[in-house]
């Protein structure tokens, strides 16, 4: 049931949903003495204006060609959960939703039900891939307000939503391509995800595989337009410039782009930007812009406390990752100094290693995930790291350019 917003007094978050606080400790003694990144509700970017508070991500909603199946590749391959549904059975005439659920990651894969539906077009124009980054917030209507004061184009006016488990209010504005920010406030909220939705249970849940909470995830936008959103996320909603790559930093003898990453003042939330920077080849954001007809996520980092475990599990079950040649792992070490891990283990799963001021991070892509090169998963373990990974930019563009050639798009 929806209903216009009823200004209510703000309360205080309910920590329990979907995530109170982002500690991952290893399960091993670490002769290094760091632990992975704790994201606290604390400022911890001390540039974030933070006049917009952000809990965390609430949900990823991608828009999909078939949801049904495509449930089930996330349940069987990345070890999702069943969570909640919506579709003719709940009363949703124009569309269908399944809703996966891993620690504090939850994905919505929705698919259009009637040919008129928008989502039709965007799918048409796009192919699968994501349409929403929703963020909980302890006030959607205020978070709406400062946003679109500033100059966001609002998406979704404040509206309140209801059934028997009580209420959200979810807004929305516009960011880069067709992509779109929802704000959730669901403090008031018992359901198992939103109203309109009903549990989803299924006697088929593999177990999961270790993912805990989303890190960052990437846009890509086109040439000269890096600099608009980066200051869309400074002025908009408050984030500060946290690292910035030029095509000096990122680049082979081929390809090269330009990255700068934008980050919320409590570190929950962070948003790299990439644009194409001007190389002797078609660079890998070209080919995404080609492929998914303007800007859009590129990939979704998502966390592990043990990378070794996770991606052997995600292997196992049929997940891709990009080539790493063995010759990367004969100098790594004289790279990024002492690591708790066995460096042949790594080597077996082609995992990178790079380090920071204030620890080192462990990271691992995967192909892209569908059938256009377009959206693919990053595998990330911060021990002690906030960085991105610098020094493997360059392992890693080779091994995209593998890909490209593979593809005859380079």
């Amino acid at each position: 049931m929806l209903t216009p917003i009823i200004p209510t007094p703000a309360k205080s978050p309910n920590f329990e949903a979907p995530n109170d606080r982002r500690t991952i400790l290893s399960p091993t003694t670490m002769a290094t003495g760091l632990k992975d990144v704790d994201y606290g509700l604390e400022k911890i970017m001390a540039d974030a204006q933070d006049f917009l508070p952000l809990l965390g991500t609430d949900y990823v909603e991608l828009y999909v060609g078939n949801a049904k199946q495509s449930a089930h590749y996330y349940k069987s391959a990345w070890g999702f959960q069943s969570l909640a549904y919506a579709g003719l059975e709940t009363g949703v005439k124009d569309r269908t939703s399944y809703v996966l659920v891993q620690d504090k990651i939850r994905l919505v894969l929705t698919t259009p039900m009637t040919p008129d539906s928008p989502i039709n077009e965007h799918i048409r124009k796009h192919g699968d891939g994501v349409k929403v980054i929703a963020l909980w917030v302890p006030d959607a209507k205020k978070a709406w307000e400062e946003t679109t004061k500033r100059g966001a184009k609002s998406f979704m006016e404040p509206v309140r939503e209801e059934d028997e488990n009580g209420y959200v209010i979810r807004s929305g504005i516009h960011t880069y391509g067709e992509t779109v920010h929802i704000f959730v406030e669901r403090n008031a909220y018992k359901g198992p995800f939103l109203p309109g939705y009903r549990a989803w249970k299924s006697h088929y849940n593999p177990e999961p595989v270790g993912l805990k909470f989303i890190d960052h995830m990437v846009g890509n936008v086109g040439w000269g337009e890096m600099n608009q959103w980066v200051d869309f996320y400074a002025r908009v909603m408050g984030f500060a410039q946290l690292v910035s790559f030029d095509d000096k930093d990122i680049s082979t003898e081929y390809t090269a782009l330009m990255s700068k990453v934008m980050s919320n003042g409590n570190g929950r939330i962070k948003f790299p930007i990439n644009e194409p920077a001007e190389g002797k080849k078609k660079s890998q954001i070209e080919e995404y812009i080609e492929f998914y007809n303007g800007a859009g996520v590129q990939h979704i980092a998502v966390a592990t406390n043990n990378i070794i475990e996770t991606v052997g599990a995600l292997k196992d079950r049929g997940v891709e990752f990009l080539y790493v040649p063995p010759s990367y792992y004969d100098t790594v070490l004289d790279r990024v100094g002492e690591i708790d891990e066995d460096l042949a283990v790594l080597k077996q799963h082609g995992v990178l290693v790079d380090r920071d001021d204030e620890g080192y991070l462990l990271q691992l892509f995967t192909k892209p995930v569908l059938d256009r090169p377009t959206m693919f998963f990053e595998i990330i373990q911060r021990k002690g790291a906030k960085s991105f990974g610098k020094g493997n930019f360059k392992a890693l563009f080779e091994a995209i350019e593998r890909e490209q050639e593979n593809r005859g798009t380079l």
